[in-house]
């Protein structure tokens, strides 16, 4: 099992004070940026799930709340993709700088609404991200964008959660970028039930093993 630090960190701009942790296994192979949905932060045990078991496998990670506490307490800036998108370019560029992680390639992992965000802020850099995984993910969201995403992209949906998989599965078909579609069989939207998350979590480090091939490696 690699080893692992995390070190709390704040992304500032202006006036704007965002908190994160980032996660350093040793040798990390790329850098994965957390992008949470409606109204979730840092602090979300089902992406902490998952962020520990990108670690275990050699990937660094940033659990970073996109909105302020008084933001995140407005239902407006909770759905506002735009705002969204904006604070995971932000997040993108702060690890361009940061000696830790400017060597890593990066890969977004949205859950709920915050994978429409994923997907428009790709769509928007397209020369800096190197993957998206979708997790639960409202992808329909970033409907004008999703033909523009050129990272590959893989989209995982619960078997039970029927609306979003609807929504997925157009999605899907918009995306022109390499793609797949993964249903979860067993699985709510939450991934609550026993062993689902676990999937989740091995799909999604397969996914960013495969495409997250820094040459550098983190410095801690």
């Amino acid at each position: 099992m690699t080893s692992s630090e995390e070190h709390a960190v704040r992304i500032t701009k202006g006036k704007l004070a965002l908190e994160g942790i980032l996660g350093l296994p040793a040798g990390s192979r790329g850098v994965v940026v957390f992008a949470h949905g409606s109204g979730s932060g840092r602090f979300s045990p089902r992406n902490n799930f998952v962020a520990r078991y990108l670690q275990q496998n050699s990937l660094a990670t940033l659990l970073l709340d996109l909105l302020t506490p008084e933001e995140a307490d407005d239902r407006r800036k909770v759905f506002d993709i735009d705002l969204l998108a904006d604070r995971l370019l932000l997040a993108k560029a702060w690890l361009g700088a940061e000696p830790r992680t400017k060597n890593l390639e990066i890969g977004y992992f949205g859950a709920s609404t915050g994978a429409g965000a994923a997907l428009q802020a790709a769509a928007r850099d397209p020369a800096s991200i190197r993957a998206v995984v979708s997790r639960g993910g409202r992808p329909d969201l970033a409907e004008p964008y999703l033909a523009s995403v050129t990272a590959p992209t893989l989209l995982i949906v619960g078997g039970y959660d029927e609306p979003v998989i609807e929504m997925n599965q157009a999605a899907y078909e918009l995306l022109t970028c390499e793609k797949k579609l993964i249903i979860v069989p067993g699985a709510t939207h939450l991934f609550e039930e026993p062993g689902t998350l676990e999937q989740v979590a091995d799909h999604a480090g397969r996914w960013f093993q495969r495409y997250l091939k820094s040459d550098g490696r983190a410095a801690i």
